[in-house]
């Protein structure tokens, strides 16, 4: 099998595969391997979600007056979790994760941008995990796998790789779109043609990447490049050799129509959370924390168009059997106007990197000193958060 004639070369199928293979991409599934059953998601919410809208801060006469559009109360669906805040009724179905103790929120929170509000600026500073735009090199999940020993390796086949897992250490790589050339019945050809071959049987592993295998692996499951069929495949792949997962939702930006627009985004959110303990399964779940954060939050007050700009306090969302759920953390800054950073926005009382970070350190043992060294330069840890 090893002397048979190969029509095309090994370097020339190689840079034909992976030429066809980096095609424009909704949004990439990265993921990677670490030592240890439990697991982390990381989920960016492209856009500045409003956690003010999420989580609303209904008992305070200043919101309804900041936001005579936008807030609710119980009467009109919204969800009371803890006498002080109410969930978004768009968010429902979430709420027996929170009954559960398996969904959490840390409210005002950000990370160390201060600029313009600027989205590309926002959310490189997001996924690097710096102090600041001067170093976009590598993502802070990217750093986090320099922390284990174990080898890991993979390809990318994404034009559109993230920042958050980009960087030295390999990470793989699954797009919601198929973008090689070949049907499944093609690719299982050569995959046999080749079985006697190991070295080009790894080489065609590399070129097509985890896209082609995973087609292969779960051909009964439709292939899409909605919220469910991503959470889907990532929870399938969390419950095998992988561990670490990210991936992104986007569409909250809601300079206009917010109610209409949020409820959409909110709706792709439940999917994905839901979608993902489902798939995981009761157990893989209970070691799972989801972590899903934003480049910044939005304006207390709303706009003239029903809608909020761009600000800088906003909310994260924890999710998965290994949170401490069933309650609002984070250290409530006021929303009366004296209360307001540039008299305008939510006052960030904490890090959304620390956030985190805590989770990190929970999941994989990872030190204060290498959190802070390592996976976010700049950042610093106090006290144990209440949420791990």
């Amino acid at each position: 099998m090893n002397d048979m004639p190969i029509p095309l070369s090994r370097r020339g199928f190689l840079a034909s595969a992976c030429c066809a293979a980096a095609s424009p991409l909704f949004t990439p599934l990265a993921f990677a391997e670490m030592p240890g059953d439990n697991r982390f998601v990381a989920i960016i919410l492209r856009g500045a979600m409003d956690g003010l809208d999420l989580v609303q801060p209904y008992t305070d006469p200043a919101f309804k007056l900041a936001r005579p559009d936008l807030a609710l109360t119980p009467d009109q669906g919204l969800a009371d979790l803890d006498g002080r805040f109410g969930l978004n009724p768009q968010a429902a179905p979430l709420m027996p994760l929170w009954k559960a103790g398996e969904l959490a929120f840390v409210h005002a929170v950000s990370t160390p941008y201060r600029n313009i509000r600027s989205h590309f600026d926002g959310q490189d500073i997001l996924e690097a995990g710096g102090m600041g735009l001067q170093s976009k090199e590598s993502g802070w999940l990217n750093r986090t796998l320099s922390l284990t020993n174990r080898p890991v390796h993979a390809i990318d086949v994404s034009s559109a790789r993230e920042i958050i897992l980009s960087g030295p250490n390999p990470s793989d790589v699954w797009s919601p779109r198929s973008s090689i050339g070949m049907g499944g019945d093609e690719m299982q050809f050569l995959i046999r043609l080749y079985q006697g071959d190991p070295q080009f049987s790894a080489m065609l592993k590399q070129a097509v990447g985890i896209n082609a295998y995973t087609d292969l692996l779960y051909q009964s499951q439709k292939r899409g490049d909605g919220v469910k069929d991503m959470a889907n495949m990532a929870a399938s792949l969390l419950k095998e050799r992988y561990r670490i997962a990210s991936f992104s939702i986007t569409g909250w930006d809601t300079h206009v129509q917010q109610k209409e627009n949020f409820a959409h985004a909110i709706s792709n959110l439940n999917d994905a959370i839901l979608t993902l303990k489902s798939g995981l399964g009761a157990d893989a779940w209970n070691k799972t924390v989801v972590v899903a954060i934003t480049e910044f939050g939005r304006t207390v007050h709303q706009n003239a168009n029903a809608g909020t700009d761009h600000g800088t306090g906003g909310c994260c969302i924890l999710a998965g059997g290994a949170v401490r759920g069933g309650r609002v953390y984070g250290k409530w800054p006021g929303i009366q106007d004296a209360d307001l950073l540039d008299g305008r926005d939510l006052n960030p009382t904490g890090d959304v990197r620390a956030v985190a970070a805590a989770f990190l350190a929970k999941q994989f043992g990872l030190s204060n000193s290498a959190l802070t060294g390592t996976v976010f330069p700049g950042l610093s840890l106090d006290q144990k958060p209440d949420y791990i």
